[in-house]
């Protein structure tokens, strides 16, 4: 677990101001007091403000542990709303809680600051801490340092024991399903790019999908006992189906009608072309939606979690016993095209 919130090196703590936007300079204390000390409470025994957080799980529950790193340039664009970013920051890193079916208990925040400005750090945390408050995440610590902008956040949840939703456990047979809506992010993103023009409405609207992605909590504890494996859709759908496969040692196949016929995609991408529907909806990736398995005498229990959570789920294919993703179209017929998905270093 990283330690709370420090001071590490005096020299580069009080980071330089620019000139006219705030009234005085800002250290790495007085930043921490400002935007992130928060009272303990839940299961965080002590939190930001020693050299350790102190944890305190439920009875007889495991601890569920995951870190994910947002880098300025390479996950996020130097123009987003810094509201949105701490939004999204929190909301990657629940997602894998959701993904595994843990309860969120508390996180700690690494921070790398270019400066000092209050003028970002306050909607930064104000996003960060709003959906923090909604899933009862408590903030337990962390550091701060100067540097090229980078967020890195270690989250933690509880799950009872053997209930963990698993990527090596799909098995032959297996129902595969989508939570909410795939696509809209990776087309946000190739709006941002200039390979696509959207309206002013739609493009807002993906937009949102892609800088402020819903992390599925309720439906992965929903889904203990009735799942069977599962991932969240963060590198392309496709992309994560096949850690799916290559950790259960099976195979799948893929109805690919599901992405013009359903409502695992929106009206904004069923209305471009197929080719380019079927690119953002399978490979890419920055959906943050659930992506699992279950045997086809749980559809109706499914469905129920579904009901429980508020979160629709579409039926998008069939765990195989025989290795190999297989894509069909509309008709049935395969679909021989090769998908990607996101990988940091290809």
């Amino acid at each position: 677990m990283q330690r709370p919130m420090r001071r590490r090196n005096t020299a580069t703590a009080a980071a330089p101001c620019a000139p006219g936007r705030y009234a005085r300079p800002m250290g790495e204390f007085d930043l921490i007091q400002r935007f992130f000390k928060r009272p303990a409470n839940g299961a965080v025994a002590l939190g930001v403000g020693d050299d350790c957080a102190l944890l305190q799980p439920a009875p007889g529950q495991q601890l569920a542990v995951s870190s994910d790193m947002l880098v300025e340039g390479r996950h996020f664009l130097s123009t987003v709303d810094p509201h949105k970013l701490g939004h999204k920051a929190l909301a990657v890193n629940l997602s894998d809680l959701a993904a595994c079916g843990a309860k969120p208990l508390a996180f700690t925040l690494a921070l790398a600051l270019p400066r000092a400005d209050d003028a970002w750090l306050a909607p930064f945390s104000q996003g960060l801490l709003a959906l923090a408050d909604e899933h009862g995440c408590v903030l337990a610590g962390g550091d701060t340092t100067q540097g090229p902008l980078n967020i890195c956040i270690t989250v933690l949840g509880e799950v009872p024991p053997t209930q963990a939703l698993l990527r090596h456990r799909a098995q032959p047979g297996d129902d595969i399903y989508v939570s909410g809506q795939v696509g809209d992010a990776r087309l946000a993103l190739e709006v941002f790019r200039g390979g696509q023009s959207l309206s002013a409405d739609a493009f807002q609207a993906v937009r949102a999908r892609m800088e402020q992605p819903t992390p599925r909590v309720a439906l992965g504890q929903a889904l203990r006992g009735v799942a069977h494996a599962a991932i969240d859709v963060s590198d392309g759908l496709l992309g994560d189906l096949r850690h799916i496969l290559g950790a259960s040692n099976c195979g799948a196949t893929v109805d690919t009608v599901f992405v013009f016929s359903s409502d695992a995609t929106s009206d904004t991408l069923k209305r471009l072309p197929p080719e380019q529907a079927l690119d953002c909806a399978l490979s890419g990736g920055d959906d943050y939606e659930l992506l699992f398995t279950a045997p086809p005498s749980a559809r109706s229990a499914v469905q129920q979690a579904a009901r429980d959570s508020a979160t629709p789920v579409t039926r998008i294919g069939q765990i195989d016993a025989e290795p190999g993703l297989r894509l069909r179209d509309a008709a049935g017929r395969p679909l021989h095209r090769r998908f990607g998905g996101f990988d940091h270093f290809a």
